[in-house]
């Protein structure tokens, strides 16, 4: 009876703040079996991900509201070939367990076994495969391996080159059943399997980070 009432309240919010998919409207990854990974260009220019002017987060939500997220140990490289993000990539190597989120509690909970398993699976990655000129930018093609799983994701990006900088920032939802992360939540109180991912990487030139 609770959880009808719940349910109720949802929909005569009408898509008030705390009922909300905050993934509605966002581009969706698209996910596939891992693709082999391209040889490293020889020609290749390195940058290396900046952590302190980057940012890696999520939103999750459920019935009744949502909560902000992110990690704040990862590493990475940028490798440009010719100025050309077509001929580039990016991959990325992130610490699960310094997961944060808006409450203590729930930072607890998801690295808990019920959801990333932290102490099992402790890192987490992505590296693309292909760069994709689309009509509203590119889209980035990569293996993303989470909670022991490896699939292909393909996702919008904006990708900027520049002499001493490279940036790359993608917002998209993605299924987290897709990689076994399958706790429901409460009855009354059900997660929802999308979830906002929001990347925005800075990465300088390799020589200058030493």
């Amino acid at each position: 009876m609770r959880s009808l009432l719940i349910v109720f309240l949802c929909l005569l919010a009408l898509g008030a703040a705390g009922c909300a998919d905050p993934t509605k409207d966002k581009p969706k990854a698209a996910v596939d079996e891992p693709r082999p990974e391209p040889e490293r260009p020889a020609d290749a220019r390195r940058f290396v991900i900046v952590p302190e002017e980057s940012s890696i987060g999520f939103v999750g939500s459920k019935v009744t509201g949502s909560h902000d997220g992110g990690f704040r140990a990862f590493e990475g490289e940028i490798l440009v070939v010719d100025d050309d993000p077509l001929q580039s990539s990016v991959s990325v190597e992130i610490d699960v367990n310094s997961m944060w989120t808006d409450t203590d509690k729930l930072t607890a909970h998801l690295k808990s076994p019920d959801f990333f398993d932290a102490e099992t699976y402790p890192k987490a990655s992505f590296a693309s495969t292909q760069v994709q000129q689309v009509e509203e930018g590119y889209r980035l093609v990569g293996n993303m391996t989470m909670h022991g799983i490896t699939k292909s994701i393909s996702i919008p990006a904006d990708i900027g080159i520049a002499e001493d900088r490279v940036t790359a920032s993608s917002e998209f939802a993605i299924k987290r059943f897709e990689f076994d992360i399958e706790y429901p939540g409460r009855p009354d109180d059900l997660i929802r399997d999308d979830v906002l991912i929001k990347l925005n990487l800075v990465a300088v030139p390799a020589e200058a980070a030493e």
